[in-house]
């Protein structure tokens, strides 16, 4: 007599205290055991639409059930290529990430890829087969990333730790679609051991506190007009420091127009320069850069010696001048429309948040004005 298969999944069930009965799956495979908790649920029979609304559900159930062995059967007579699993070097395929995005215009993105192999590459080598990534490999680079130190020997930022480890995820979200592995160990990761940004304000600088910059000695003469040429134009430093003369034309009556396609959206921008954003262009000595900058976090250590000596309390980095330029076009009386296309914005609900800011200054300043 021929043995019977024993069936990898079983539907059970278990009494609740309110009467209700819950629906389950006892999934065995491989050695091992797990519990797929339905949230289905068969009531008490009191009537023929009960024991109609039952035969549905416990219908529903078994269809569930049959899927379930179905992508069991799957795996095990290789629809997914445990092999190839084996086989693929996860880092390798983190940097045709890099390229892909590339091809894609979406250097800012590309960069982060780039950023978040470095550090899988710092954490665990560069001999991460696909197989070796699941939800303790996971953890382990998140406790990484919590020590891990960027540019200029800091710790990373909350920001940072959640761009690098969202970066990861995404990519295997992508070997799925592709099927390299059968399902993203990251969900398994609950939310609260995932990292998470810091919500912050946007910073910005007031009219008055523009000006006390203009008026203040900075260690770098081109760092300071690169930063007050973003405040009156609103370029990203990506982009400032990918501006060459050529971007830039009619300069003939102190102002101008420039026109480049921005790093982070790939989308092409066409400004106006008022004389403020002109008057901070350097001397023109060849044809190529117009800012030489310094390193990144140069930069930003520059920027924040340079607020300090204004008097202005705030945390001040090159974004800032993006933020400024913002509220300050709202403030002297721009509409929204027309800010959202001086941003190079795709989605104006990106550029209300700057409204918002311009409306609680107002707010405030009404609550100035003492009761009478």
């Amino acid at each position: 007599m021929k043995a019977q298969t024993k069936e990898p999944v079983r539907l059970r069930q278990k009494m609740l205290s309110n009467g209700n009965i819950s629906l389950y799956l006892d999934i065995y495979y491989e050695g091992r055991r797990k519990y797929d908790f339905l949230k289905l649920y068969l009531i008490p029979e009191k009537t023929s639409k009960d024991k109609e609304r039952n035969k549905e559900t416990l219908s529903l159930a078994n269809a569930i059930k049959a899927q379930r062995i179905v992508e069991i059967q799957s795996n095990a007579h290789g629809f997914i290529d445990t092999k190839k699993c084996e086989r693929l070097n996860f880092i390798e395929y983190m940097k045709s990430e890099v390229e892909r995005y590339r091809s894609k215009g979406s250097i800012m993105y590309a960069q982060s890829v780039l950023n978040t192999t470095h550090f899988l590459v710092a954490y665990a080598g560069d001999k991460i087969a696909f197989k070796q990534v699941n939800k303790s490999f996971l953890l382990g680079y998140i406790q990484y990333l919590n020590t891990a130190k960027g540019r200029g020997g800091k710790y990373l930022a909350s920001s940072s730790k959640s761009t690098y480890f969202q970066a990861v995820v995404t990519a295997l979200n992508r070997a799925v679609k592709e099927e390299i592995i059968d399902k993203n160990p990251a969900h398994l990761i609950m939310r609260e051991d995932r990292p998470i940004s810091d919500k912050k304000s946007r910073e910005f600088l007031t009219y008055e506190e523009l000006k006390k910059l203009i008026a203040t000695p900075c260690e770098s003469d081109i760092v300071k007009r690169s930063f007050l040429f973003s405040c009156f134009c609103g370029l990203r430093l990506s982009d400032i420091k990918a501006l060459e003369w050529s971007n830039i034309e009619n300069l003939d009556d102190g102002t101008g127009q420039l026109k480049l396609v921005q790093k982070k959206t790939g989308e092409p921008i066409y400004l106006p320069l008022s004389q403020n954003a002109v008057s901070q262009l350097p001397a023109k000595l060849d044809d190529g850069k117009v800012f030489h900058m310094p390193t990144t976090w140069k930069v930003e250590d520059i920027l924040n010696k340079w607020a300090k000596s204004a008097g202005i309390d705030k945390h001040v980095t090159y974004h800032v001048s993006r933020h400024t330029h913002a509220t300050l076009l709202l403030t002297f009386g721009a509409d929204i429309y027309t800010v959202s296309k001086l941003l190079g914005h795709t989605n104006i609900q990106t550029t209300q948040i700057y409204a918002k800011i311009v409306d609680d200054k107002k707010r405030h300043a009404v609550s100035l004005i003492p009761n009478i």
